[in-house]
């Protein structure tokens, strides 16, 4: 696991070639910082699911051991994918933090848990409980291609992803 804390800026201004060639990318600013975890590094598990947060569920239920999970919830801004006790659980089973391509609720108790998390706003409503979606399937969004075991380094200046573990 990545040393904490890795500062995103720095990790640019010393990695130019590897921005060149592809293997350090940054999503873009579009998301919103929520949890008690500001800065989060881990390896990436990637989930793909819309509007049905079933299998985020399973994931989360799993022992994260500092992983990063990189849901792609379709960008829905009609529901929320993860609310407070899913939050809590990922703070209980060791995850380093959740990137949400979608929305979250329940904002007062996940700032209170010590996980990271990246979504694009908050919506009062839950999301269907049907189990639809893939795991551990290559993901599009924010402007860059994100797959299992590449690394995620997220800080309050944005989110890197890297083909392998960075060190400083």
């Amino acid at each position: 696991m990545a040393s904490l804390p890795l500062a995103t800026a720095e990790v640019c201004d010393s990695n130019a070639g590897l921005i060149l060639n592809g293997n350090l990318r940054a999503l873009q600013p579009i998301f919103r910082i929520y949890g008690r975890r500001q800065i989060f590094a881990g390896p990436v598990v990637t989930l793909k699911i819309f509007e049905d947060n079933v299998l985020l569920r399973e994931f989360l239920e799993e022992k994260g051991h500092g992983r990063v999970l990189v849901v792609d919830a379709g960008g829905s801004m009609r529901c929320a994918v993860l609310g407070g006790n899913l939050a809590q659980l990922a703070q209980n089973n060791g995850w380093a933090g959740i990137v949400i391509n979608g929305c979250i609720r329940d904002v007062d108790e996940i700032n209170g848990c010590d996980v990271g998390i990246r979504a694009l706003n908050s919506h009062p409503m839950k999301s269907n409980k049907k189990g639809v979606g893939e795991k551990h399937v290559p993901v599009t969004f924010a402007g860059t291609r994100i797959c299992d075991g590449e690394w995620l380094y997220a800080d309050s200046d944005g989110i890197l992803l890297s083909n392998s573990e960075l060190t400083v």
